[in-house]
């Protein structure tokens, strides 16, 4: 049985980064403890709640952004300082709003994560780890791929205070001093860390939506547990470990960029287990555990991408042995925060149509002043390895009217159970390389949409969302977003060596950084510098499950894979970027022909299950026609009631892929293009008996002819 949930609304500030909201530790017994947020105005908002009102202890003057927040303080004494990171510096702020601290780091990059313990500060910025002591230049490490979020293990129980480095390429990196001390491979880019005990027991959230424990040992780690995301929901923004039921154990408490709060605590077994939820309209930036609005109820806080703080609590603990607390807020109480709140909104409103009044005679105005309103984007681009898919996510912090999406190469627009607004698609001039114009017009309040696209892999091009909110004067913001080469490819730590892999060699007066920007060019989830001499990286197809490797280094790179059209689309790729800047390539490959077999089987299971689903679609109004003229359905085979049992469910399979089966043919036919490209000769004309024989599939007659 779940859990129920109660919910209160604190204050709004500004837009929020993640992990900027953090409790202060208890002071005094008589109120609640102290909430502190920071936000993109630059401002620290530190708050208190008192007789069911949010009251403001501090707050401190505009300025940079803030990207992060946390609490430090010397150790063995109360953890009570607030460290902001704004750009390259670094401030401090006592319980009471006082500056003691503002720290010029001189960094070349912005500050994007923090850690704070005793008089050591770890900082991080897209690369670049820098761990300061007593505010002088201490250690120094450049990371090889980008850095999402960076904690410390307490030296308490360690030799050392060692920090922890998650980072895009799907590992934790454990640093000593300057130099890595090893690295802990994980199923998903991490995107936050949060510490379980002080034990070194590590929790880690990605961007895939999972989320597990890992022990961090002084020399090697191990993986406690982790939680696969069987429900595909949004990737992992923050964690907390806190005792939300006051049962003596300390529950997992995960905020997601979809806005679900799940709460988790251990069964029997000690295995995690879902133990209640709440959703919010808006992303999760921060959760943080503590007791706010009463002394004697824990809750956690959550900070929402707009800048809502909002407490969630146990609905039992506030009816139990909190009674006396409940039963003085009487109704009396109510109705006077019920009047305030109604004066409040007339005010508001007659402020609102006054300051109308004022801009439209301004615009009005021979010298007319008008100002374009700015907001802010958050947007994500990610490729979803579960079904090959990209998730476009769009969040602002006001309501959003439309979005025109525009994309230059073939994309499909799938249907997605999150999305409530309504599309309309306007007519498109493909042969100007306009493919795609859709409009989404959204309902009232919405302040985040999310779509679902599938590329096509060996066409490249741009996709452009044009966000317009609801706000006067109109104003609209243009992201882009790059379809790669072989955007449905996905990075892994390892290659399966046990596959017939074809092999691309190229040679060439060519440095380093060029043929890493050619491979950027192609592949998604690539750094944006290469580090070392060398570079080695695996990559699986998500679509396929075929895989890459690519090896280089200045003057050569070698690239294997099971799927020769990927080597034909790197390969075609590549010389024109190499041909761009003038630079002569020597070519050569080696050609394995087991890798045909190889990819068609892999292909093979794919095609019979969207073959079959076809079939099954196609039949269900005959079927209906035929039950309803018979007067029922004992005239049909077993497998025809069943098709007419679960006629909803296969039309809405069917309707979420609608091109899967014709994007299996063009893969196919593709495959045998390129098979017949390397070996230097053209078999265009044989396309059509490929299609027909695609018609009526079958995998070894298939097989027979590419091989003959």
């Amino acid at each position: 049985m779940e859990i129920e949930l109660t919910r209160s609304e604190y204050i709004q500030v500004g837009v929020t980064s993640p992990k900027t909201t953090k409790i202060l530790p208890m002071a005094k017994e008589k109120h609640g403890q102290k909430v502190v947020v920071a936000d993109h105005e630059g401002a620290v908002t530190c708050f208190q709640m008192k007789r069911g009102d949010a009251s403001i202890v501090f707050k401190t003057l505009p300025g940079p952004k803030i990207t992060r927040l946390e609490l430090g303080g010397p150790l063995g004494n109360v953890q009570d300082r607030i460290f902001v990171s704004c750009g390259p510096e670094i401030r401090g702020y006592n319980k009471k709003g006082k500056q003691f601290l503002n720290f010029d780091t001189n960094l070349t990059e912005s500050i994007q994560t923090m850690a704070v313990y005793g008089s050591d500060l770890f900082l991080c910025g897209n690369y670049i780890y820098n761990h300061y002591r007593d505010c002088k230049d201490f250690n120094y490490y450049l990371s090889t791929d980008r850095i999402n979020d960076t904690i410390c293990v307490p030296s308490e129980q360690i030799d050392d205070v060692i920090p922890i480095l998650a980072c895009q390429d799907r590992v934790l990196r454990v640093i000593r001093d300057s130099d890595l001390r090893y690295q802990v491979d994980i199923s998903g880019s991490p995107t936050c860390t949060c510490l379980m005990d002080p034990k070194g027991e590590i929790l880690y959230g990605t961007s895939d939506g999972l989320f597990g424990v890992v022990h961090i040992g002084p020399t090697e780690p191990l993986h406690r547990w982790e939680l696969p995301n069987d429900d595909n929901l949004g990737g992992v923004l923050c964690m907390e470990s806190y005792d939300l039921f006051d049962d003596g154990k300390n529950e997992i408490l995960v905020g997601r960029d979809d806005g679900l709060l799940q709460i988790y605590g251990y069964d029997e077994t000690g295995d995690p287990e879902i133990k209640c939820k709440s959703t919010f309209s808006e992303s999760i930036t921060s959760v943080a555990g503590g007791r706010v609005a009463n002394v004697n109820v824990n809750e956690a806080v959550v900070s929402t991408y707009a800048g809502w703080i909002t407490g969630i609590s146990v609905a039992q603990n506030h009816q139990g042995a909190n009674g006396d607390y409940m039963k003085s807020a009487t109704s009396e109480e109510n109705q006077m925060k019920v009047d305030l709140l109604k004066s409040e909104i007339e005010e508001l409103q007659v402020r609102i149509a006054r300051e109308r009044e004022n801009y439209q005679y301004m615009a009005s105005a021979d010298n007319r002043v008008s100002a374009v309103p700015q907001f802010s984007i958050n947007d994500k681009f990610v490729l979803n390895g579960d079904d090959a898919s990209y998730h476009l996510t769009l969040e602002v912090q006001m309501p959003i009217d439309n979005v025109l999406l525009q994309s230059d190469v073939p994309v499909d627009l799938l249907d997605l159970d999150k999305n409530s607004a309504v599309v309309s698609f306007s007519d498109v001039d493909i042969e100007n390389g306009n493919h795609l114009l859709a409009t989404y017009r959204c309902q009232a309040n919405t302040t985040r949409l999310e779509l679902k696209i599938r590329s096509i892999e060996g066409q490249y091009g741009t996709l452009q969302a044009y966000i317009t909110p609801r706000c006067q004067p109109k104003s609209c913001q243009v992201r882009q977003y790059d379809v790669k080469p072989l955007s449905l490819h996905q990075r892994i730590s390892a290659l399966d060596e046990s596959r017939p892999f074809n092999v691309l060699q190229l040679s060439g007066q060519f440095s380093l950084a060029e043929i890493h920007s050619w491979i950027n060019f192609c592949l998604p989830d690539m750094p944006e510098r290469a580090s070392g001499d060398s570079v080695n990286m695996a990559f699986r197809s998500t679509f396929l499950d075929t895989q890459l490797e690519c090896r280089y280094k200045k003057g050569e790179g070698i690239f294997r894979s099971d799927n020769l059209s990927t080597i034909a689309i790197l390969k075609d790729v590549m010389t024109k970027e190499a041909t761009k800047k003038k630079i002569n390539l020597n070519i050569s490959h080696d050609i394995n022909d087991d890798s045909i077999a190889h990819a068609l089987n892999i292909i093979h299971p794919k095609m019979e299950q969207q073959l079959s689903l076809a079939k099954r679609v196609q039949i269900i109004d005959a079927l209906k026609e035929l039950e309803v003229s018979e007067g029922g359905t004992t005239c049909l085979s077993e497998s025809y009631r069943e098709i007419l049992a679960n006629a909803e469910q296969l039309r809405e399979e069917f309707k979420k892929q609608p091109s899967r089966l014709e994007r299996l043919s063009g893969m196919i036919t593709d495959l045998y293009l390129d098979t017949y490209k390397f070996k230097g000769q053209s078999v265009k004309n044989k396309v059509p008996a490929l299609l027909e024989l695609l018609n009526h599939y079958n995998l070894d007659s298939l097989i027979d002819f590419f091989t003959n």
